[in-house]
């Protein structure tokens, strides 16, 4: 198992990933405490104010533990994108240090690391009516069929892409459609410089033995349940947002929209969560192995020892 070596004078952050339900949000807060940190929200779908419980938001006692920013600060009709975070990110981060805290970024997103510490390519600005032609071809025919486009004109994105990731097939599309080169060609070019260099921050990623991780995802989907996650979707659901919006599609939320629709039972609902939230933890730790391997994997028995010596606490 690798130990995390870091020299105090150029540490600027503080990354802590891992898979959803690993325990991110309560080694952050422990070492929030400890070393005088501000938590940094890192996770997608945790920026949306609709979606406290069933993304596990912190409480509102936790979050008065410590100072805690970009939590709930977006209204779910937003299409919240990786560079809109990047400069939220940027301006929590000079807060941090303004106020002489430790910046502590905790979350599951990989693309918001690796925007952070990597940079953003400089893509063009997409038309807003291509943009939205695509969003209602997306309800109207499905993942499968953007994907199959995408294949035809931007082979090497497609194949980088799951065939049901609505979302990330619909940009590359939009990419394609608007500048004629393929998004990977873009991302290819010089970008803007990044927010944080990998050398100023230390990076690990928990890792949690899989039989375990599926048996805290189960405990998480029913606790969430019990606070009132359904009543949560409910109130989302009168709203009539579209339905390929990043907050509509948040783990647990399809499933439980399901249910209120009359489509399947409660139990049916929270099993198809639990069942598609383990798979994405699969798809979520290969993806930090191969895009950001400085990240130090850790298991959570050893991580907070670890991170106590390497910050020297």
């Amino acid at each position: 198992m690798p130990t995390l070596q870091h020299s105090d004078h150029s540490l600027r952050a503080l990354l802590i990933a891992g898979p959803t339900a690993s325990g991110k949000s309560a080694l952050a807060l422990q070492l929030a405490a400890e070393v005088g940190g501000t938590i940094i929200n890192a996770d997608s779908m945790q920026v949306y104010r609709d979606l406290a419980i069933i993304t596990a938001r912190p409480s509102e006692a936790e979050e008065a533990r410590t100072p805690h920013r970009l939590y709930g600060h977006v209204d779910a009709a937003e299409n919240y994108s990786t560079g809109r975070w990047c400069t939220d990110a940027e301006a929590a981060i000079g807060e941090a240090h303004a106020a002489g805290r430790l910046p502590i970024l905790v979350g599951g997103t990989g693309l918001y690391f690796k925007a952070l510490t990597r940079g953003l390519a400089r893509i063009p600005p997409i038309p807003g009516e291509l943009r939205a032609q695509l969003r209602r071809r997306l309800a109207a025919e499905g993942a499968p069929a953007l994907h199959a486009e995408l294949a035809a004109r931007d082979r090497v994105g497609a194949q980088r892409l799951m065939p049901g990731d609505g979302m990330r097939i619909a940009r590359a599309l939009e990419v394609v459609l608007a500048t004629g080169h393929p998004l990977s060609s873009w991302q290819q070019r010089e970008g803007a410089p990044p927010v944080l260099a990998p050398a100023h921050a230390l990076g690990v990623f928990l890792d949690v033995p899989r039989n375990a991780l599926h048996a805290r995802i189960d405990a998480r989907l029913d606790a969430m349940l019990a606070a009132g996650a359904l009543g949560e979707v409910a109130a989302l659901a009168v709203r009539n947002l579209d339905p390929a919006l990043p907050a509509m599609k948040a783990h647990g939320v399809p499933w439980l929209l399901r249910h209120l629709r009359g489509e399947i039972d409660l139990a049916a609902a929270a099993e198809g969560a639990k069942r598609d939230t383990r798979r994405y933890t699969k798809r979520q730790a290969t993806w930090f192995r191969h895009q950001l391997p400085e990240f130090t994997w850790m298991t959570p028995e050893r991580v907070l020892a670890e991170l106590r010596r390497a910050l020297r606490l």
